[in-house]
């Protein structure tokens, strides 16, 4: 039987680098895009981030209860993916409100211009 973990060899590091393009552009990176990138660029989409995640875990508070949380690679590499890809979601999102908010902005000052 194939260990679990070689399911997905793209995020277990078993497949030759050559082959995974998209870990050496994230490798080829400078520290300060990498921490750019990974920060949200509003307290909206952080606060949304936060309650998705703790949906997935659980929302147990913290401070009345000694809480851990163990898992195994697959599926902490799953909460990852489903994190990212609810943050590429919002960011999306919030890139497209601030355009159609430019677009409305732009289109009401040629309206009075005129």
């Amino acid at each position: 039987m194939k260990h679990p973990s070689n399911r997905y060899p793209e995020f277990s590091g078993d497949e030759p680098e050559s082959n995974n393009w998209l870990w050496q552009y994230v490798q080829s990176l400078s520290p300060e895009t990498i921490a750019q990138l990974s920060k949200p660029t509003s307290g909206d989409v952080f606060q949304v981030m936060e309650r998705n995640i703790i949906g997935l875990l659980g929302n147990l508070p913290s401070e009345q209860f000694g809480i851990t949380i163990t898992t195994n690679r697959e599926h902490l590499g799953r909460l990852l993916a489903s994190a990212m890809i609810s943050g590429y979601f919002l960011r999306n999102a919030e890139q497209r409100m601030a355009f159609e908010k430019s677009l409305q902005a732009t289109e009401a000052n040629s309206s009075e211009a005129q």
